[in-house]
């Protein structure tokens, strides 16, 4: 008797807590996994609009050939390469000037470096565009200093709108990376650090042999989610340069956007480019897992 109550009651919970999930389970299932499914099915089909017929691999081999697409793949790679690198190691070293536990004001400095992760990314954007634009304030700032003689075309140049975007995405994430690289060295033992300053190991020694290897896990995850997010890159691109000059900064998001709803709408190749990302996002975070992931697992 006593066990066919315990039955009962584990029936009973396991009801209950299914009951709970349930909701989530189905939700995740409608409006992640059926469109990710979908979207795959797509990529195998070609046509204008809704008129869509199956072309099996066709839209992946045209991807090769397709000039648009290696010029906004070309950009989004310069992008990680040149950016993401740039952004983790500022991260890390502003994380560690606002570890010292005897600066002064590290609550604001804290706060302003972070405050631009949660800023709206169209109003950013928009605001980036005119600071930098050729009449804006970094070229009025730069004349009054006499670093330069004529006004940079920053929005309208290829070469330096690149080099806007890139400056304008890590003034965005870094203070976000350094939120999580923060928090890690508060976790780190100071009595680790007062041991190596004891065998007479500088701040560079400790830096290096200490710092970066205990952060190695958060290193390895704020490269992966930045890879992730600037292969991802929209907004900024969309807002402060429209992919322009031509194509010089398109990405492959805003590439997807262009063949969904700018130009002639083929859903089913743009559905072959967003797999293009994701099939580049298993790569790169398999590297880095090789690269940067603990040997022994």
């Amino acid at each position: 008797m006593r066990e066919a109550k315990a039955v009962n009651l584990r029936n009973k919970t396991n009801v209950v807590g299914w009951s709970f999930i349930a909701i989530a389970v189905i939700m995740i299932c409608a409006f992640y996994f059926y469109p990710m499914i979908r979207a795959l099915l797509m990529s195998f089909q070609s046509g204008t609009g809704t008129n869509l017929s199956y072309v099996g691999i066709d839209n992946y081999t045209r991807l090769f050939s397709d000039s648009t697409f290696i010029t906004t793949l070309t950009n989004t790679f310069l992008y990680l390469i040149v950016q993401v690198p740039i952004m983790i190691v500022l991260a890390l070293f502003i994380s560690v000037l606002l570890n010292d536990k005897d600066l002064k004001l590290k609550g604001f400095f804290r706060t302003a470096i972070f405050l631009p992760a949660v800023t709206s990314l169209v109003a950013y954007s928009v605001i980036f565009k005119y600071l930098f634009g050729a009449d804006g304030l970094i070229n009025a700032m730069l004349l009054k200093l006499h670093l330069i003689s004529v006004p940079i075309q920053w929005i309208t140049d290829p070469f330096w709108a690149k080099i806007t975007i890139i400056i304008a995405i890590t003034w965005r994430w870094t203070g976000y990376n350094m939120i999580f690289y923060l928090s890690a060295l508060q976790n780190i033992d100071n009595s680790i650090y007062e041991a190596a300053r004891i065998d007479g190991a500088s701040s560079f020694k400790q830096f290096t042999k200490i710092t970066v290897p205990l952060l190695k896990p958060i290193i390895l995850f704020t490269s992966i989610t930045s890879t992730i997010g600037t292969l991802q890159l929209f907004d900024e691109v969309m807002n402060i340069t429209k992919g322009g000059p031509g194509n010089a900064t398109m990405t492959l998001s805003q590439y997807i956007y262009n063949l969904s709803f700018k130009y002639t709408p083929d859903f089913g190749y743009a559905a072959t480019v967003s797999y293009a990302i994701v099939i580049l996002i298993v790569i790169f975070s398999i590297l880095q897992f090789k690269l940067a992931g603990d040997r022994n697992d």
